[in-house]
């Protein structure tokens, strides 16, 4: 089995405000004002999800970094 180096997350505007990521490998999501607070916060909540954890079990190898894709809106004139 190969192990993935890569956390893949998005990065959507919230309902009503600022924004949300969603982990796709592993259950992460949390959310923030901008887009440094929601990055920072995702950087946090990877790291105590795996915490102490066999990161093997998620297929993932050891120190996986976080691929981030944000999905924005077309704004139109």
């Amino acid at each position: 089995m190969k192990l993935q180096r890569t956390i893949k997350a998005v990065i959507r505007p919230g309902e009503q405000s600022g924004y949300v990521a969603e982990c796709m490998e592993i259950p992460v999501v949390t959310q923030g004002t901008t887009l440094d607070e929601v990055t920072h916060n995702l950087q946090d909540a990877v790291q105590l999800h795996l915490e102490g954890e066999d990161v093997a079990e998620f297929s993932l190898a050891p120190n996986p970094t976080i691929l981030v894709t944000l999905e924005l809106e077309p704004t139109y004139a």
